[in-house]
């Protein structure tokens, strides 16, 4: 039997880290060695961490990361590693690329083929794309190397580092989540490990990003296109298999398979690995594929891993959280604090004269249920001070928007007086449902340094909460605040629907207008009334200056506001 034992390192680097990335990468190699495995393989660029975006535009940065490679790679014996990282050319041309280490040296590079320009994705504004297609030899077994988008094309390098007698395909990637994207990669990979007959290892990056989240779920398909193997989704962990590679071999020879063409097969590049010692071993198998989450825990615990990792990667001590007593601060506290800890999570309930007394009891029984302290400042007396300084200037007018912004402004800067006196990190509490049509004060609830929830619709608000009470013998989020009409209390007996339409309404809407991008006359065949969508598309038109202010948030959906959607502010177009 010619088995492969490879180690797939789900790890957690962070964006410019070189030294601390090359001394993780080194703890993992370590750890490979002892469970006698022959290759360890490591995320794409996990030497600079991904995407690095413009440090990849500084010639020092560059040098600097090839500088981290040869250290690594020197302190690399007795396997054989494969590492995500930048690579210069001999014309100074930069590549996304794998080194393949072994015995104290690189032996060979791979450079990505298939650059991503959409969506999250600028690789074409820092990269040029490879031209080769190696196959590697490692004592008896041959594999090939791909990155990531390379693994999404049918007619990509799998195919013809399989046709050139690769046994394996290991595919790194960092690929970011979003909703329904963990199935389709599923179904690529079963689908290029079927068509090729050839194992795929698909390893993926862990960890958050700025506005992106890395989830792992790592797998091993057989050249069937079976499942064999998964890593666990949002989670640092190794995952080593025994990989049965004759069997790849002996389908491919049983089946009629076309051979390369003559313009592909002049760039197979066969590199040969040392291999060293084979390690004395028992047969470990193959681990049983973990679970799938539910759709709920896993877009939570996305959200609770890029905020976790934004507040410590930037170096924040804490967090503060407005809370009013209502579904989205309840849902933003409740991710901070399982992200943090609740002792690193720190509340303001900060009361109008519009403010409930329902309001401030679930707000102080949303923090004691989560164990993080809340303190409680009225804002009354500012208030007055406010409607005082300008009551000359706004004589004669109607109270209206600017009083009722007012207070959201207050709250702003107390919030932000806490971060600067503490270091705490404003975390804001507006979802995407707000976001996409404006109903957001600039300088006010947008006042802050994270926006956890910025790209979760509303409908979906409730859903993570009540999953979110699923856990625990206490149900962490009061019972009232699912049930009580959504209100922003800055005016008597306030509504969100004095504004907006009701929620069960306007989410399918914006979905069909921000995400899948719509037309107006398709929207309105999906049964919208006209009138009530045009008014809803120029809101969301309306609002692109505030978006552009807001801070960054957790990307959980496939059109997410900021990195993948970029309209102009100054805009005349009109969609309807």
């Amino acid at each position: 039997m010619k088995v492969l034992r490879i180690a797939l390192a789900q790890m957690n680097p962070t964006v410019g880290d070189l030294p601390g990335n090359r001394e993780m990468i080194l703890r993992h190699i370590r750890e490979a060695r002892r469970k006698k495995a022959d290759l360890a393989a490591f995320p794409e660029l996990a030497l600079t961490g991904y995407p690095p975006e413009d440090l990849v535009l500084k010639p020092q940065f560059i040098g600097d990361n090839i500088a981290e490679m040869k250290k690594l790679a020197a302190r690399v014996r007795g396997i054989t590693a494969v590492v995500g990282f930048v690579d210069r050319g001999d014309d100074g041309e930069l590549y996304n690329a794998a080194a393949v280490i072994a015995d104290g040296k690189i032996v060979d590079v791979y450079h990505k083929m298939f650059l991503p320009n959409y969506g999250v994705f600028d690789e074409f504004r820092y990269f040029r794309p490879g031209r080769t297609y190696p196959v590697y030899s490692l004592g008896k077994a041959r594999f090939g190397i791909s990155i990531c988008e390379d693994i999404w094309h049918r007619e990509g390098p799998a195919r013809v580092q399989a046709r050139a007698g690769a046994e394996v395909i290991i595919n790194i990637n960092a690929s970011p989540y979003e909703e329904g994207k963990p199935a389709m990669r599923e179904l690529i990979l079963a689908e290029r490990s079927s068509e090729n007959r050839v194992n795929i290892v698909y390893l993926n990056a862990v960890g958050g990003q700025d506005e992106l989240v890395f989830d792992g779920a790592s797998m091993v398909y057989d050249h069937e296109g079976t499942l064999l193997a998964r890593g666990g989704q949002f989670t640092e962990e190794m995952l080593v298999v025994d990989l049965d590679l004759e069997k790849a071999g002996q389908s491919r020879k049983s089946s009629a398979r076309a051979g390369i063409p003559s313009r592909l097969a002049q760039r197979v590049r066969k590199v040969s690995v040392p291999a060293g010692r084979a390690p004395e071993r028992k047969t470990i198998g193959i681990p049983a594929p973990a679970g799938r989450l539910v759709r709920e825990e896993e877009i939570y615990r996305a959200l609770v891993l890029g905020t976790g990792d934004y507040v410590r990667k930037n170096g924040f001590r804490g967090v503060v959280v407005g809370l009013s007593g209502g579904i989205d601060s309840s849902l933003v506290a409740a991710i901070a604090a399982d992200a943090l800890g609740p002792q690193q999570v720190h509340g303001l309930f900060m009361p109008s004269p519009y403010s409930s007394q329902e309001s401030r009891e679930d707000a102080f029984q949303l923090a004691g249920r989560l164990g993080m302290t809340i303190t409680e400042i009225p804002i009354e007396d500012i208030m007055r001070a406010y409607e005082a300084a300008l009551a000359a200037s706004f004589s004669g007018t109607e109270p209206g928007i600017s009083e009722e912004n007012l207070q959201a402004r207050i709250r702003g800067n107390l919030l932000m007086a806490f971060s600067n006196k503490f270091g705490w990190l404003v975390l804001t509490t507006g979802n995407k449902s707000e976001m996409s049509v404006g109903y957001a004060t600039l300088y006010g609830d947008m006042a802050g340094g994270f926006a956890v929830i910025k790209d979760v619709p509303k409908i979906l608000v409730y859903d993570l909460c009540r999953w979110r009470n699923t856990q625990g013998e206490q149900q962490a989020i009061p019972g009232r605040v699912l049930t009580k009409e959504p209100t922003a209390e800055l005016r008597p007996n306030q509504r969100d629907t004095d504004t907006l339409p009701p929620y069960e309404a306007l989410d399918p809407l914006l979905k069909a207008y921000v995400e899948d991008e719509r037309s107006f006359d398709q929207i309105i065949r999906l049964g919208c009334d006209p009138e009530f969508t045009r008014k809803v598309i120029a809101m969301v038109d309306r609002s692109e200056y505030k978006r552009r202010q807001a801070p960054p948030g957790v990307k959980i959906t496939p059109r997410a506001f900021g990195r993948d959607r970029r309209f102009p502010i100054t805009n005349r177009y009109r969609s309807y």
